[in-house]
């Protein structure tokens, strides 16, 4: 039996990370659906479910903490878990985003690509 790719929802509006980030989460096995702003999110999300949401907090339209809030507030979706991965790295965005239930907070500029694959996949082996 084929056991199915987990599937990984990456939300980037930067199209030279998210492809960065793509390349690499798809050549190490996961399927990927990308939303480019924060209202796409709930299109992507309703399309299928991720096993995880790996959540920009800077976007167009709807930025990642109110794309958090809208997620943990909907009994549909307030069980994926979100891994926010962004440029702010302010003590109270780390705070915020921690408090709101993110799984972890990685700041792009601390990981290079392949790090942040690496974080993924010991994350969702662990759960």
């Amino acid at each position: 039996m084929v056991k199915e790719k987990q599937h990984i929802l990456l939300v980037e509006d930067d199209p030279f990370l998210s492809d960065i980030y793509s390349t690499k989460l798809e050549s190490a096995g996961f399927d990927l659906a990308v939303a480019y702003d924060g209202e796409a999110v709930f299109k992507k999300i309703e399309e299928k479910t991720p096993e995880l949401i790996l959540l920009d907090i800077v976007l167009p339209k709807m930025d990642g903490f109110e794309v958090f809030k809208k997620l943990k507030a909907d009994p549909k979706f307030n069980k994926i878990p979100v891994i926010l991965l962004t440029n702010l790295g302010q003590k109270e965005d780390i705070d915020k985003g921690l408090g709101l239930g993110a799984r972890d907070y990685l700041i792009k500029a601390n990981f290079i690509p392949s790090e942040i694959v690496e974080k993924v996949k010991s994350f969702l082996k662990s759960n």
